[in-house]
């Protein structure tokens, strides 16, 4: 009788039970459970969720936390950074984002490293955004693709031609997803102007202006005392040594980009910082993402009044002044299209709005930068601006300080990404990098 009443329950009380735990499984955060809340807020279970590092968290690197936490798609779980009171910052920020959102779940984990090598040997990381001066790109990249890392690495891509062809080979190597961060690609102006141009709204392209800033100059600040919590030799990394200015690394209570993109040393001035979104937007355009320009000529105050590149089709495309500033402008025999962020005019007018129909040309359509990657790795497929196409574009803007700082003009051969029969130029190619932080070329 005693072993009939312990295993015997009643129909009240088994409802009454399974009641109670049906209660208790329902108060489990819905972003646990993956699928969409009421709102539309799409809940990825933690099984899905990307986990990430971050490789640079200055104000750029910082920016880049907001727009992959506004996916909904990721983690982060690890900061890699030299400058102790910007990693505190992008840390603290990345916190109060997981607060304000409870379809983010718990904040997790993120502890801060000094060398970015340490951040790379962790198992758990699926990705890393390279979010360091220029400078840095190639060594972190290989090495993060030696890793086994898929990477998203800022713009422009590479100082050097050959820095930059290293990161196409190791990301092929190692079978690496690798977004660059030339995100007016997935801006809908741009896709606009490209498809226009691509299905022959304007014409043929003759010529056309792209309006960025100058080129670099070498490294000439004077020296200041370092600030506390910076490592200045793992800021120079593959550099050799230069005098801290707060112009290269500035504290964050000044809320403002660093100026090293000026000096040769860390980046290639606006040619390659602004160069490397509107000429990219020009190589795309064009559909020359594979290849680039035969000819660059500095400016001689004669024929070239402006640095010129010529393709081998005809088209020249020149980095001079009009209008807009950080802007393109595309001559066409029966049109032209101006374009620039947020900002599209077209002539004829009505081409601005004009619907590209389905069975005319299209360009690689992406809504969303940071999701077009993170879709990209769970595809195991080429994101919008593959490795191979950032390379294209800084290269054509590398070769373009090239010719500014020779000051003549220069054949290029982009097959074989030299120069013909210059070897002065071609020395311009490369750069020494310290041992430590060498890679293949």
């Amino acid at each position: 009788m005693k072993e009939k009443k312990i295993s015997s329950i009643s129909r009240r009380d088994f409802m009454g039970t399974t009641a109670k735990a049906m209660a208790g499984f329902m108060i489990v955060p819905r972003y646990v459970l993956g699928g969409t809340s009421p709102s539309g807020v799409k809940y990825l279970a933690p099984s899905d969720i990307i986990n990430m590092g971050l490789i640079g968290s200055g104000k750029q690197g910082k920016g880049l936390t907001s727009s992959f936490l506004s996916t909904g798609q990721v983690r982060f779980v690890g900061i890699s950074e030299v400058y102790n009171a910007k990693a505190n910052s992008t840390l603290d920020y990345i916190k109060s984002t997981y607060a304000k959102s409870a379809s983010l779940g718990a904040v997790p984990e993120i502890p801060i490293y000094n060398d970015f090598r340490e951040l790379l040997g962790r198992k758990d990381i699926d990705a890393v955004i390279i979010a360091a001066p220029d400078h840095w790109h190639a060594a972190m990249a290989v090495r993060a693709a030696e890793a086994g890392k898929d990477i998203y690495c800022e713009k422009p891509l590479s100082l050097t031609v050959r820095e930059g062809r290293a990161m196409v080979n190791a990301t092929r190597k190692h079978k690496r997803v690798f977004q660059t961060g030339s995100m007016q690609r997935s801006w809908p102006e741009f896709r606009q102007a490209a498809e226009l141009i691509r299905n022959g709204y304007i014409g043929e392209i003759k010529n056309v202006k792209v309006n960025v800033g100058p080129p670099p100059s070498a490294y000439n600040l004077p020296a200041e005392t370092i600030p506390e919590g910076l490592d200045w030799e793992k800021w120079l990394g593959p550099n050799a040594f230069a005098n801290f200015n707060a112009e290269l690394a500035p504290p964050i209570s000044k809320n403002v980009f660093p100026n090293w993109r000026n000096y040769r040393e860390f980046g290639g001035g606006m040619v390659t910082d602004w160069g490397a979104h509107m000429f990219d937007i020009v190589q795309w355009a064009l559909d020359m993402d594979s290849t680039g320009p035969i000819e660059v000529t500095a400016p001689d105050g004669k024929e070239h009044p402006f640095l010129t590149y010529k393709y081998n089709n005809g088209i020249v495309m020149t980095h001079e002044k009009w209008e807009w500033n950080n802007a393109i402008h595309f001559y066409g025999t029966t049109g032209e299209i101006r374009v620039a962020r947020g900002k599209i005019e077209t002539s004829p007018v009505e081409l601005k709005t004009r619907v590209i129909g389905e069975t005319e040309k299209h360009v690689y359509n992406s809504q969303n930068h940071y999701a077009d990657f993170l879709q990209a790795m769970r595809n195991r497929s080429k994101p919008i601006c593959d490795v191979e196409i950032g390379h294209r574009t800084a290269s054509v803007c590398n070769i373009g300080n090239i010719a500014y700082r020779l000051n003549r003009s220069l054949a290029w051969d982009p097959k074989k990404e030299s120069f013909k029969n210059d070897a002065e130029a071609n020395a311009l190619l490369g750069r020494p990098m310290l041992n430590e932080w060498k890679i293949k070329i």
